[in-house]
């Protein structure tokens, strides 16, 4: 029995916590805030609870660029409404706080990515994007000397994506 409330609680509370963040998100970013950084569910629990609300259809699974996504649908948003108060209230306060301070940052993280791979003749090239609600927005390609000036560019585009695409956007498009 207790069992089945856990697994009822770890619904609820990715459920709750996806509304909460009011965008789609990444599987990685799912696993890294519920287990990682808040231990609100274990790993494991994470993956098949994922699963589970996919098959009631309380989430909705798209992939774009090799990444998983998921949505709340309207039916999972009724679910909760209905039960959230069967998530600890402790949960719940943690859950609201954690997304008030770190939405803007998990949006950005999800918004902005990057990548870098070796080429044959030792430089490096940068795959720098902007994707929004799944949608490429910018995706620049270029090439680099080395692996510490990829790394370099990976680091900073994160920071800096809004203002490059803004530049580029006021210099290309009247």
């Amino acid at each position: 029995m207790e069992l089945e409330e856990n697994s009822i609680v770890n619904k609820l509370t990715i459920l709750f916590f996806i509304d909460k963040m009011d965008v789609t998100m990444a599987e990685d970013i799912i696993f890294e805030v519920c287990y990682y950084r808040n231990i609100w569910i274990e790993y494991m629990d994470c993956i098949q609870t994922l699963r589970l609300l996919l098959d009631a259809g309380f989430l909705h699974k798209t992939t774009h660029d090799n990444t998983i996504y998921y949505t709340i649908t309207p039916d999972g948003r009724a679910c909760l409404s209905h039960f959230y108060t069967r998530i600890p209230a402790s949960v719940r306060a943690e859950i609201t706080e954690f997304v008030k301070e770190n939405r803007d940052v998990y949006r950005r993280k999800q918004s902005y990515t990057n990548s870098y791979h070796l080429n044959p003749d030792k430089t490096y090239n940068c795959t720098l994007k902007i994707v929004d609600s799944m949608k490429t927005t910018l995706d620049l390609k270029f090439n680099v000397a080395n692996k510490e000036i990829a790394k370099a560019v990976a680091k900073k585009w994160e920071a800096k994506a809004a203002k490059i695409y803004t530049m580029l956007y006021e210099e290309l498009v009247d």
